[in-house]
C-alpha cells in the first residue's frame, strides 16, 4: 500500500537529545513517541509524525488539492526564494509547510491541518494559507470539527505583505466555521510564534498546547534585545501559558490523543452517536418538588450551617458522579485562570452539555487553593467564554452555584470584578442554548447570580440563595454579628420561601440528619433533575430561550409593588 505521506528522510540510528543531552535509539525514542525517556523532553515531529500519532490507523485521507508557492516579490536575499523552496522540498519531501486532509480520532471525523517546522520553519505563506483555509472550509462543507497543529516561526517574511494577509485569510475561515457552529481546536508545539500565534494558534475554539512548548508573539531574544528587561525561566512556555489564562490545558504527548478524543466525544451532538435525548422514564419521575407546600419548614439559620458544611458535595463532585466524560477548559485568555470556577464539556444522560461550577473543597488545603470558592473576574469571564461557546456548538449550559460571593478582594477590584460579574450576568441573556442552574450549597449575592441567569433554576432543600449573608446583613442592619440568625430568617432565603417566591422553579429534596450527605445519591438527583429540565426546554414547541429567560428575570418584583402610571397609582 502505497503511504499517503510524504517520505521523509532517513533518520540517524542515534538521536542526542537536545534536553538532557542523552543519546536515545531512533527506534526507542518513536515507540516513546519521540519524548525522551530520560528527561521527558518532547522532541519536534514531522507532520507525517504528528498525524500518524493522533489520526486513527489508516484514517487519514490528503486534501485533494496541490498548493505551491511562487515567487511573486523576486525575493533574494543570501538566496534566491525559489532556491530556498527548491532546498525545503528536496529535504522534507513536502510542497510546504504543511499537510492537511480529513481523518478520524476515536471514529470521529475531523480536518486537521498539520505544520511542518522543517520547511523553512514552519513559516506562513500563501501555499500554507491557502491550505489551511481550504481545509477550513471543507469541515465547513462536511459540518465536522477542525485541528490545526501549528509549529511556526511566523509570517514567511520571502512573501512580504502576502504572506501577512494570510493571518487574516485563515481568520475569516474560522470565522465561518463558527457561523456554521462547528468546533476548532488549535494544538500549539514546539515553537509557535509571529503571525501564527497572532491569528489561527489562537483564533480557535479550544487551545490545547503540548507539554514543553513555546508561543508568543515576539520571541524571548527579541524581546530582551528591545527592552532590555531579563525575563523569566519559564517565559512563554506550556506552564506559563497556563497559569497566565492563555490556554485551555497543557497535555503530555502521550496523552494528547485521550484527551482530543475526550473532547470530540463530550461535544458531539447526540444525534451524531446514536444516543437517545428524549424525556426517559427515568428523568419523568426525577425527585423534584415544584408545589411550596410539600416542603416542611427549615429554619433559615440551619439552613445556612447545613449549606456551609465542607462535607457537602462540592461541584467537582457533582460532575463525576452525574455526569459523563468531563473535559475541562482552563483560564480568560487574558490574565490568568481562576481555580474556584471550573468549566468544560461532558455528556448527561447521553446528552453533551457545558458544566460550570463554582468549586470550594473539603479539606483545608483544597478550601485554600480553590479560594473558598469565591471566584475572581478570571473565573467569570472563563465561564462566560465556555457559555458562548457551547451556545455557538448548540450545546445546553448547566451551572452548578455554590459560593459565598464573589472575591472582595484588592486584586479582584483591580482586575474589574465589577465588570466580570455584569458581563456575564449580560452575556447570559444573550444565549441561545438551554441553561440550567442549580444552587448545591451557598448561592451568595451577585457572585452566585452571574451563573444563575437560567431558563429553570432549582436548588437543593437545604441550600440558601440571597442577596447578602446573613453576617453582613446583621453588622450592616443590626450594627452587629450576633443578630445573623434573625438576618437570616428575615431575609427569606431557605427554598422553600424562594419557590413561594418563583426565585426557583423546583427543589430537590435532602435529608437533614445524613452527615455526610450521601454523595451519590445527590448526584443522581442533580443530574436527573437537570436532564428532565433540559427535556423539557428542548421538547417545548414553539419556546424562544432567549425570550422565555428574559421574561422570567423581566417579573421579579413587579408582584406586590407600588406603580404609578399617568398619575394613578395601583398595587400588583
Amino acid at each position: 500500500m502505497t503511504s499517503v505521506f510524504p517520505r521523509a528522510p532517513v533518520r540517524q540510528s542515534w538521536t542526542r537529545c537536545c534536553g538532557c543531552g542523552e543519546l536515545n535509539y531512533a527506534k526507542k525514542l518513536a515507540r516513546a513517541l519521540g519524548v525522551c525517556p530520560e528527561c521527558g523532553h518532547h522532541h519536534r515531529l514531522t507532520a507525517a509524525e504528528r498525524i500518524a500519532q493522533l489520526a486513527d490507523p489508516g484514517s487519514f485521507e490528503p486534501l485533494g488539492v496541490r498548493v505551491v508557492a511562487t515567487d511573486v516579490l523576486g525575493f533574494v536575499d543570501s538566496q534566491a526564494y525559489p532556491d530556498r523552496l527548491a532546498k525545503a522540498r528536496s529535504a522534507t519531501g513536502m510542497d510546504d509547510a504543511v499537510h492537511c486532509g480529513l481523518a478520524r480520532i476515536g471514529g470521529m471525523p475531523l480536518m486537521l491541518a498539520v505544520m511542518d517546522f522543517r520547511f523553512m520553519g514552519g513559516s506562513l505563506g500563501a501555499a500554507v494559507g491557502e491550505l489551511i483555509t481550504r481545509t477550513a472550509e471543507e469541515a465547513v462543507d462536511r459540518g465536522i470539527p477542525l485541528l490545526i497543529a501549528s509549529a511556526s516561526g511566523g509570517a514567511r517574511m520571502q512573501e512580504g505583505v502576502l504572506a501577512l494577509m494570510q493571518m487574516a485569510k485563515i481568520s475569516q475561515a474560522l470565522a465561518s466555521m463558527r457561523d456554521a457552529g462547528l468546533l476548532s481546536i488549535s494544538l500549539i508545539t514546539d515553537p509557535t510564534y509571529g503571525g501564527v500565534a497572532a491569528s489561527f494558534a489562537t483564533n480557535c475554539d479550544v487551545l490545547v498546547i503540548e507539554k514543553g512548548a513555546r508561543m508568543g508573539f515576539a520571541g524571548p531574544r527579541v524581546i530582551e534585545q528591545t527592552i532590555r528587561q531579563r525575563l523569566p525561566e519559564d517565559f512563554q512556555t506550556a506552564d506559563f501559558l497556563l497559569a497566565h489564562g492563555q490556554v485551555d490545558t497543557v497535555q503530555h504527548r502521550h496523552d494528547l490523543r485521550g484527551w482530543l478524543k475526550a473532547l470530540l466525544w463530550a461535544t458531539r451532538a447526540a444525534d451524531e452517536t446514536g444516543e437517545i435525548t428524549r424525556m426517559s422514564a427515568r428523568e419523568k419521575t426525577a425527585a423534584l418538588i415544584r408545589e411550596p407546600r410539600l416542603l416542611d419548614p427549615v429554619d433559615a439559620w440551619d439552613a445556612v450551617a447545613t449549606a456551609r458544611r465542607t462535607s457537602r458535595p462540592t461541584a467537582l463532585d457533582y460532575i463525576d458522579l452525574a455526569f459523563d466524560g468531563f473535559v475541562e477548559l482552563h483560564g480568560d485568555r487574558l490574565a490568568a485562570d481562576c481555580p474556584s470556577i471550573v468549566a468544560g464539556f461532558a455528556r448527561l444522560h447521553g446528552r453533551p452539555v457545558a458544566v460550570i461550577g463554582q468549586q470550594k473543597g473539603h479539606q483545608t488545603a483544597e478550601l485554600v487553593s480553590r479560594n473558598f470558592g469565591m471566584p475572581q473576574p478570571e473565573g467569570y469571564r472563563k465561564a462566560l467564554r465556555v457559555m458562548r461557546l457551547a451556545d455557538r456548538l448548540g450545546i445546553p449550559v448547566v451551572s452548578i452555584v455554590d459560593t459565598p460571593g464573589a472575591y472582595p478582594g484588592k486584586d479582584a477590584e483591580e482586575h474589574g470584578q465589577s465588570v466580570a460579574i455584569a458581563e456575564s450576568i449580560l452575556g447570559m441573556f444573550e444565549l441561545g442554548t438551554p441553561v440550567v442552574t442549580v444552587i448545591t450549597g451557598e448561592g451568595g449575592s451577585g457572585g452566585a447570580l452571574a451563573l444563575a441567569v437560567a431558563n429553570r433554576v432549582l436548588m437543593f432543600e437545604r441550600a440558601v440563595y440571597s442577596v447578602i449573608t446573613p453576617e453582613g446583613c446583621s453588622a450592616i442592619l443590626w450594627a452587629d454579628a450576633a443578630s445573623a440568625p434573625t438576618a437570616a430568617r428575615a431575609l427569606g432565603i431557605t427554598a422553600r420561601r424562594l419557590l413561594e417566591l418563583g426565585v426557583v422553579d423546583g427543589v430537590l429534596p435532602e435529608s437533614s440528619t445524613e452527615e455526610p450527605p450521601d454523595a451519590p445519591r445527590m448526584a443522581t438527583a442533580l443530574g436527573d433533575a437537570v436532564s428532565r429540565m433540559l427535556a423539557e426546554l428542548e421538547q417545548a414547541e414553539d419556546v424562544d430561550l432567549v425570550r422565555d429567560r428574559r421574561a422570567r428575570f423581566r417579573g421579579f418584583g413587579a408582584k406586590g409593588t407600588l406603580i404609578s402610571e399617568c398619575g394613578r397609582e395601583s398595587v400588583r
